[in-house]
C-alpha cells in the first residue's frame, strides 16, 4: 500500500497535469509491463482502460469485471511505476453509490490517485444511460469517499451521450454541469473528436475536458489548441496489441514464417523494466 503522504503528493502531481492548451497526454496501459513501457516512453502519468484490462482477464468489457480482480490489477499496475496512476473503474463496480464509494477507497488503497466514472448503462434498462440525477448521485459518493481519506483524487466524470448517440452537445454539457456540481473535477467526452464539436465543448465545460483520440482524429497539438486538457486513447493500444499477435499467429501457422515478430522490444530490456527498484 502506497505511503499516505506520497498518495497526497501524487494526487497533487496529477490534479496539476490537467492544463487547457497544455493537455496531459494518456497512452493507456492494462497491466504492469505495459505501464512499464507507457512510463519509459516518458508518459508523466499512467491511466488504465478497463477494456484492455478486462480482456487481458478475460472478461468482456462493459461492467462485466468484479471490483476485486480489477483493482489486483490496479495494485500490480501501480507498483510498476513511480508516476501517479488513474483508473478506469467503468460504473464503479457496483449497482449502488455506497459501492461506487467503496471502490473508490479501495483504489486509493491500491495506491492510485485518479478515477473515471462513466454514465453509460449495460443492463437491461434499456436506457443506453444512467439519469443524470443517478449519476450525479454515484459521482457525489465518489468524491464523499475520496475526501474522507485526506487524498485529492481526481474523479473524472465520463459522458457517454456521444459514444452512444444518447444527446448532442447541448445534452453533453447538461450532464457535464451537473457532475461537476457534485463533485467531479474533470468531464471525459468520448466520441468528440470534430474539431468544432471540441471547441464547443472545450469552452462550455467548466473545467478540464478530457477527450479520447484515435486514428482519424486530430493531432494532440491541435486538440490542444482548442483546449483540451486531457487526452487519451481508451483501448486503442490494447487493440493495437492484440492485433499484432493475430497477426503474426496466422502467419506462423499459414506460412510458417516469423516477419511480424521483427521489431519486438528485447527480451533483457523488458526483464529490466519490470526488475527496477520502483
Amino acid at each position: 500500500m502506497t505511503n499516505l503522504n506520497t498518495l497526497r503528493e501524487q494526487a497533487q502531481i496529477f490534479r496539476s497535469l490537467h492544463v487547457p492548451g497544455a493537455p496531459l497526454v494518456l497512452p493507456n496501459a492494462w497491466d504492469a509491463v505495459s505501464a512499464r513501457l507507457v512510463e519509459e516512453a516518458g508518459a508523466t502519468a499512467v491511466a488504465t482502460t478497463s477494456a484492455g484490462l478486462a480482456w487481458a482477464l478475460g472478461v468482456t468489457d462493459g461492467d462485466r469485471l468484479d471490483r476485486g480482480s480489477a483493482l489486483a490489477a490496479v495494485a500490480r499496475v501501480v507498483s510498476a511505476v513511480r508516476v501517479p496512476v488513474s483508473v478506469d473503474i467503468e460504473g464503479g463496480y457496483a449497482e449502488h453509490p455506497a459501492g461506487v464509494a467503496d471502490t473508490v477507497r479501495e483504489v486509493s488503497a491500491a495506491g492510485a490517485v485518479g478515477v473515471n466514472i462513466e454514465d453509460a448503462r449495460y443492463d437491461d434498462a434499456g436506457a443506453p444511460l444512467r439519469s443524470v440525477a443517478e449519476q450525479a448521485e454515484r459521482l457525489a459518493a465518489a468524491r464523499e469517499a475520496a475526501d474522507a481519506q485526506g487524498v485529492s483524487l481526481f474523479v473524472n466524470a465520463r459522458v457517454d451521450t456521444l459514444l452512444r448517440g444518447a444527446g448532442g452537445v447541448d445534452a453533453t454539457l447538461e450532464r457535464a454541469a451537473a457532475y461537476r456540481a457534485a463533485g467531479a473535477d474533470g468531464i471525459f467526452v468520448p466520441g468528440a473528436v470534430d474539431p468544432g464539436t471540441v471547441k464547443e465543448l472545450a469552452a462550455g465545460v467548466d473545467g478540464p475536458l478530457n477527450v479520447m483520440a484515435g486514428p482519424g482524429a486530430p493531432p494532440v497539438a491541435e486538440l490542444a489548441a482548442l483546449g483540451v486538457a486531457r487526452i487519451s486513447v481508451g483501448s486503442g493500444i490494447a487493440q493495437a496489441a492484440h492485433a499484432l499477435v493475430r497477426r503474426a499467429a496466422r502467419e506462423l501457422l499459414d506460412a510458417g514464417t516469423y516477419g511480424a515478430l521483427t521489431g519486438g522490444v528485447d527480451y533483457g530490456e523488458l526483464n529490466r523494466l519490470l526488475t527496477r527498484e520502483r
